[in-house]
């Protein structure tokens, strides 16, 4: 089947949901909402930022004169430092929990221009070895079953933030996106006693026509099922279930790999690209995960240029996921960006 001809829907393996695909709607014109084009920030500090060195953030707290990363307690944590008291329902239909948890703000480089796309692999390596660090510190704790590490960067992913930094969420239970990822990775390997996502990359590698880009460790591309129209899954080759387990050579290979994947956003939609971007590592809470596989995800809300995005109104909202390109199509927009001699 020619998938670039009509729509149809496909199967998210890592959660079971089904997306609606349906190419000939790129074809459409456009006089939807046009957004503004934010300029890239060009300076190394800037007196008026919480986040660069030696500057005052809003709790009147001073930030050390640090170099290269800092790590502090979010001055404003969605996440409560102790539980709080829910009132009991007797109904069932008014359910809640306490949500104790920490947040912690990453501050990944001290020039406030920087960023990961134009950072070379041994600065991005160093970020993902003190990110290790601070996982296997918060996964020694026993109040946390989970650890959320993510970047949202750009105005138009609501970072309130320009200042190169990451977050890193702990908390208690595990949230609804990992639940479903760890039923789906179970279940397979149930069935095939391997895991789900180390078959998967295999397979991609094998076809070739999502791939953006692999070394000996990882593979960039755009999954099978993917729902935003740019989205990329960072894999593993190998068995590894978290940060912590990647060696020092691999960290480097997987610097590599988040590089080049946000080094083709820029070039394809020339700009300093907008993206939330996320750390998938196995639970914090003791137990075995033999099925699951580290990966990281990446979601970049643009559409068709740097200035017209996707929203997920309407039928996504109301029925399915739903794209306007195949990820084949959307992966090969990528790759020739990249090497685009080899296209």
């Amino acid at each position: 089947m020619d998938f670039d001809l009509g729509s149809h829907v496909r199967r998210n393996a890592l959660t079971g949901e089904w997306v609606l695909v349906s190419p000939h709607r790129l074809q459409r014109p456009w006089q939807g909402q046009i957004e503004a084009i934010s300029e890239d920030d060009t300076t190394d500090y800037q007196a008026d930022c919480y986040l660069c060195p030696g500057n005052s953030r809003a709790n009147g707290q001073t930030n050390p004169p640090y170099k290269g990363h800092f790590i502090f307690p979010n001055d404003f944590p969605a996440l409560s430092a102790s539980p709080v008291e829910i009132p009991a329902d007797s109904s069932g239909l008014l359910q809640a929990r306490a949500a104790p948890g920490q947040c912690l703000v990453f501050c990944y480089s001290e020039q406030h221009s920087a960023r990961l796309a134009t950072m070379n692999p041994g600065e991005i390596q160093r970020f993902i070895a003190a990110l290790a660090a601070e996982f296997k510190r918060l996964d020694q704790q026993q109040a946390i079953d989970y650890i959320q590490i993510f970047e949202n960067r750009g105005e138009m992913m609501g970072c309130s933030n320009a200042h190169p930094h990451a977050q890193i969420w702990a908390l208690q239970g595990v949230p609804t996106e990992i639940e479903r990822e760890l039923e789906q990775q179970r279940l397979y390997y149930r069935q095939h006693h391997q895991p789900l996502l180390l078959d998967y990359v295999a397979l991609e590698l094998e076809h070739k026509d999502r791939i953006i880009y692999h070394n000996d460790e990882f593979a960039v591309l755009v999954p099978w099922w993917a729902v935003w129209p740019y989205e990329m899954l960072i894999l593993p080759r190998t068995l590894c279930s978290s940060v912590c387990d990647l060696t020092i050579s691999q960290q480097l290979s997987l610097s590599r790999a988040v590089q080049q994947a946000l080094t083709a956003y820029e070039k394809l939609f020339k700009c300093a690209a907008p993206y939330s971007l996320g750390f998938h590592n196995r639970p914090s809470d003791g137990r075995e995960y033999t099925c699951w596989q580290f990966h990281m995800h990446i979601y970049p809300p643009l559409l068709r240029s740097a200035s017209i995005r996707k929203h997920q109104v309407g039928f996504e909202m109301l029925a399915m996921r739903q794209r306007d390109l195949t990820p084949e199509q959307a992966a090969g927009n990528l790759r020739r960006v990249l090497s685009p001699s080899t296209e």
